[in-house]
């Protein structure tokens, strides 16, 4: 099997989307600082994009008031 390492990197990427609300939530968030370590604009983009798509991944609202 030949290819690039974009190639890979696509599949392998494709792959941890599709696989992405199955995945711990420690695994998916050592994939996360993996795809992102220090590029604060690529973070903020790619948590807006995996929250919007899988909706598991959000974090639960604060609350504003104290009941």
């Amino acid at each position: 099997m030949s290819g690039t390492n974009e190639q890979f990197s696509r599949l392998l990427g494709e792959a941890a989307l599709a696989l992405w609300p199955d995945l711990p939530r420690d695994v998916q968030e050592r994939l996360f600082e993996a795809a992102a370590p220090a590029d604060d604009v690529a973070r903020n983009s790619l948590a807006v994009f995996l929250h919007e798509r899988h909706p598991r991944t959000q974090h639960p609202r604060k609350p504003t008031m104290l009941a």
